[in-house]
């Protein structure tokens, strides 16, 4: 098989159709495929998570990472870009889902497309991961760590966004969640509060928590890291995307 990958800059329609920068990795053979939106955490659109788009392509899926702070500070670095997006409180949900749909519908629209379409965020993506499965029809979602789910964020943090758990009736998809036994946000207690959620709304999905692990731990170059969680972590997330996106 021709074993090569392809990742450049593109722009997709977002929320209400705006133009927007977005990062795209996919395999240079005919496929099909399945496709992955990728969704940034907090520090933003920077080079960590564009290698996870690769990643993805490496292992056959067409992925696409929308920059969700493209509006906010267009042509900034990626440092300045989320400072800008936490002055003003963080991502609003509602353009958050309009964005996915777009990345969602670009995937959808390659000609190496299977149709069908997961997404996967980490820190605040996590929740965000969560939320676009509660808001459109995808095929797979994992969350890595995804915080405020369950509750609203503690009191003088700029985040501005409320817990999601309301939203758990309407997902469309399996849920994979991957957590650190050790984190604070989100605490065991609020995944255990979240996975009671699922459970009694019927839910396909299946948690895995980490000991020893606390928020971050896939992020490579952060002191967080935790290179025994985040291999098993990949190993759960390509088995995930293999059993609902191949």
């Amino acid at each position: 098989m021709y074993d090569a990958t392809l990742a450049e800059t593109v722009t997709i329609r977002g929320d209400g159709g705006d133009e927007i920068e977005a990062y795209l990795a996919r395999p240079m053979s005919q496929g099909p495929f399945g496709g992955v939106v990728v969704i940034h955490h907090m520090p933003g659109y920077d080079a960590p998570t564009k290698e996870i788009a690769r990643r993805f392509a490496e292992h056959g899926y067409n992925a696409l990472m929308p920059n969700l702070y493209h509006r906010d500070a267009p042509g900034a670095s990626p440092d300045d870009a989320a400072a800008a997006a936490r002055a003003q409180g963080g991502v609003p949900d509602a353009r958050l889902i309009g964005d996915v749909a777009g990345a969602a519908a670009h995937l959808r629209a390659l000609t190496s497309s299977n149709g069908k379409v997961g997404v996967i965020g980490y820190c605040s993506g996590g929740r965000q991961s969560v939320l676009a499965a509660c808001s459109l029809p995808l095929d797979a979602a994992v969350d890595c760590y995804g915080a405020f789910v369950t509750s609203a964020p503690p009191e003088g943090r700029p985040l501005k966004v409320g817990p999601i758990k309301h939203l758990i009736k309407d997902l469309s998809c399996p849920l994979l969640g991957l957590f650190g036994a050790d984190d604070q946000y989100p605490s065991p207690e609020q995944v255990n509060e979240l996975e009671e959620e699922l459970k009694a709304q019927g839910k396909t999905y299946e948690f895995h928590s980490y000991e020893g692990a606390g928020h971050a731990f896939f992020a490579v170059n952060r002191t967080a890291y935790r290179p025994e969680a985040a291999v098993d972590g990949w190993e759960k997330i390509f088995t995930w995307f293999g059993r609902y996106l191949a």
